[in-house]
């Protein structure tokens, strides 16, 4: 039997919403197996901190801002790869938005029409343009980041938890249509993590203490407890992994 494979070295892989959190957390991590990180959000000045930060650890990385909500700035984004690489292997669906907290009965047109941009229909179009561009490369990976509130809406998260669990079909349709193109793709869904995202359900003490309470560990996530799960999707020793959705809650969905 052979050593079992996590190296990422000659992979060009894209992250999105790479600028904090888990999806920083995930670039870092795949940087540091050897992948040439494109960080991806909207925000230059950010995403350059990033990539200093994993060219201080002695990985590669790259920024290129763009609002994965916007499908014209995804074409353009994946123009620039094209042009830059000539290919791509590996595509993190992390970027993400929750502009409404609250019930469903009182959310207007604009925040569902921003969450379902960002959160849905941008990382259906990633996937499309990723995988073409994967197809002449010889095949690659997709992780969408999903999250358990696609298996149990959250409360006051409904459109959100709409959102994610659309993410879970997509992840296994697109599956099956690209396994025989050499394609891999899985989800991963966190439970609870310290991010700016979450930080309202971490720092306001009634919530806190409700969702902790669901948590058999009896603790939230640190971004940097998402990273390996990503890691082993994306490389040669997930590679008859395909349609997965891999849990990291803590215990919460069990």
């Amino acid at each position: 039997m052979e050593k079992i494979d996590f190296s990422l070295n000659g992979k060009i892989a894209l992250v999105t919403g790479a600028s904090r959190g888990i999806g920083e957390a995930i670039a870092t991590t795949l940087a540091d197996y050897g992948a040439l990180c494109i960080l991806v959000s909207r925000k230059a000045e950010a995403l350059q901190a990033v990539a200093k930060k994993i060219a201080a650890r002695g990985g590669k990385a790259e920024a290129i801002p763009c609002n994965v909500g916007d499908l014209k700035q995804i074409e353009a984004l994946f123009q620039q790869v094209k042009d830059r690489h000539g290919a791509l292997h590996i595509l993190v669906n992390n970027a993400v938005t929750n502009p409404y907290f609250g019930e469903m009965l009182g959310a207007d047109e604009g925040a569902w029409n921003k969450t379902f941009d960002v959160n849905l229909k941008g990382p259906f179009f990633m996937i499309q343009h990723a995988a073409k561009l994967m197809m002449e490369s010889g095949g690659g990976s997709v992780v969408n980041t999903s999250s358990i509130n696609g298996v149990t809406p959250a409360p006051f998260q409904g459109m959100y938890s709409i959102t994610k669990a659309g993410i879970i079909c997509m992840t296994k349709a697109f599956a099956k249509e690209l396994a025989t193109k050499n394609i891999r793709v899985n989800a991963l869904l966190p439970g609870l993590v310290e991010t700016k995202f979450a930080k309202v359900l971490i720092e306001t003490e009634a919530i806190y203490d409700y969702i902790i309470q669901r948590i058999p560990m009896g603790r939230h996530a640190q971004p940097s407890e998402m990273a390996g799960a990503v890691l082993y999707l994306v490389s040669e020793a997930a590679s008859y992994t395909t349609g997965a959705i891999l849990v990291v809650d803590g215990g919460a969905l069990a």
